[in-house]
């Protein structure tokens, strides 16, 4: 990781819609409003992000290194020339996993004090 970048777990807890959109982009480079439907698919439609959501997003994770802007394009006659594609950084990839083991510990804890029984 460069030294410019601070340690994961020092930008948690991340905002709901900066985890959803690291999820989507974890697998495959997408453009903006592939992510807002992969979102909502994701989420069984419980969480449908704005574009204005999506796009104060995306400049803040990119400044804090989780995301970039790829060249990488689909070919030309599947692909609009104004998208832009967004990949996961390694270091996003490492911030999103210590979210992820921020939210089990949570449920750990929940569970010991009687809120969750079997699996949530």
């Amino acid at each position: 990781m460069p030294d410019d970048f601070p340690v994961p777990a020092s930008l948690l807890p991340l905002p709901e819609a900066t985890f959803h959109i690291l999820l989507a982009v974890a697998d495959a480079d997408r453009h903006g409003y592939a992510i807002i439907q992969d979102v909502a698919a994701r989420t069984g439609g419980e969480l449908k992000l704005s574009a204005g959501t999506l796009y104060r997003s995306i400049p803040r994770m990119m400044e804090q290194g989780l995301l970039v802007e790829t060249r990488e394009r689909p070919a030309p006659e599947q692909d609009d020339e104004r998208r832009r594609y967004y990949r996961i950084t390694p270091f996003g990839r490492d911030v999103a996993q210590a979210e992820v083991r921020r939210l089990a510990q949570l449920l750990d804890l929940a569970r010991a004090s009687g809120f969750v029984t079997g699996r949530a």
